[in-house]
């Protein structure tokens, strides 16, 4: 037929425009076909399996270029492609037995190798060995004891005084020795009015057992309890905290970004828990946002008398902060909370970390803290 009184030749779409993916379709058939003889292969499935692919690499190279922009450099490199994987936890799952090459190892030391101090392990020891030295000195203790009480007619207020003194003594020292066990301290930095400033290392499951007045629980506005530490400080706190976050969250309402609402601790060994709403990575004004967060909670921390506060590591991952930012911004953010001050009940905060790269990063930005 002619060109003027014949129709007009369809355009050709390929499978990838069809399905509405860039990467190849056809390209992904052949694949599968190539080894699986014996299977037979439906049509849709090179769709799902490009749609799929091009999904990852799309989360990666989005995750990279926030890599590479904190390290101000214009060009993604294979290092900020294995950064972007480790930060985020799904995919660190996924591709966790791929080497990427070139792209660097993560840091990774030895709690046993930077601190010779680890929580309140020596405690123990010391106290295992001290009843064996009362052991051969009892004898002569209680030849003296008869003595003192003939000499002094009034023996009983004594022990009265020094019970009391023991029982005032206990929250303090819990405060002043340690973390308690399952904690390493890492580093430790004095602030301005000299509180300190601790990086520790532990696992998330044992957030709800630190020996600390107050444990920062980052969240979002509806003061959700599904995943990370919210989750931790739910199974250890039980039916009771659950409970009672419950309860602050029909009293406080929906928190505003940055903002924090202070509950009980049931059943840990916190007495408070600071709820705060961490704001979204890209955001607008996110890194003014989280700097405030940071001192509303040390502010709230200070308004309830608290000696001591924890702070979690922030969850990473797509609407999460770059680690290497988040370490900057919150700890900037705790050592100018307390230089307008005069004065201040916190004594101790102690930074937890999870995992081994956030290791490695906050020891980095708590070393520029101490160079400055």
């Amino acid at each position: 037929m002619s060109a003027r009184g014949g129709k007009k030749k369809a355009t050709k779409l390929s499978r990838s425009a069809r399905a509405g993916v860039i990467f190849p379709v056809g390209r992904m058939m052949r694949y599968l076909r190539t080894g699986t003889h014996k299977y037979r292969i439906g049509m849709g499935a090179p769709v799902y399996m490009a749609a799929v692919i091009e999904y990852l690499a799309a989360e990666i190279l989005e995750l990279a270029g926030n890599a590479a922009r904190d390290n101000k450099k214009g060009r993604i490199t294979p290092r900020h492609i294995k950064l972007a994987v480790a930060n985020d936890e799904d995919l660190n799952q996924l591709l966790r037995g791929v080497t990427i090459s070139n792209g660097g190892v993560l840091p990774r030391i030895h709690p046993e190798l930077l601190s010779k101090k680890r929580g309140s392990r020596v405690k123990v020891d010391i106290q295992v060995t001290v009843p064996e030295a009362e052991k051969r000195a009892e004898p002569s203790k209680s030849m003296k004891k008869p003595s003192i009480k003939k000499g002094k007619g009034k023996p009983g207020p004594t022990p009265r005084v020094s019970r009391q003194k023991d029982k005032e003594a206990v929250p303090n020292s819990t405060a002043e020795d340690g973390p308690g066990d399952g904690f390493t301290i890492l580093s430790a930095k004095s602030l301005f009015l000299g509180q300190k400033l601790s990086l520790t290392e532990s696992e998330l499951s044992k957030i709800g057992t630190i020996k600390v007045e107050g444990i920062i629980n980052p969240t979002n506005a509806e003061m959700d309890l599904k995943e990370g530490v919210g989750n931790a400080l739910e199974k250890a706190g039980g039916r009771e905290f659950l409970d009672g976050v419950k309860e602050l969250r029909k009293a406080q309402g929906p928190l505003e970004v940055a903002s924090v609402a202070v509950g009980q601790a049931n059943g840990m060994a916190a007495r408070f828990i600071i709820h705060c709403n961490v704001p979204q990575w890209g955001s607008e004004k996110c890194e003014e946002q989280l700097e405030k967060m940071v001192k509303n909670c040390l502010s709230a921390a200070e308004e309830k008398k608290l000696k001591s506060v924890a702070f979690p590591s922030l969850p990473a991952g797509r609407n999460g902060f770059p680690k290497q930012t988040a370490a900057q911004l919150i700890l900037k953010a705790i050592s100018n909370h307390f230089v307008p001050s005069t004065t201040s009940s916190l004594k101790n905060i102690y930074f937890v970390l999870f995992d081994s790269e956030s290791i490695g990063i906050y020891l980095q930005e708590m070393a520029k803290l101490d160079a400055k």
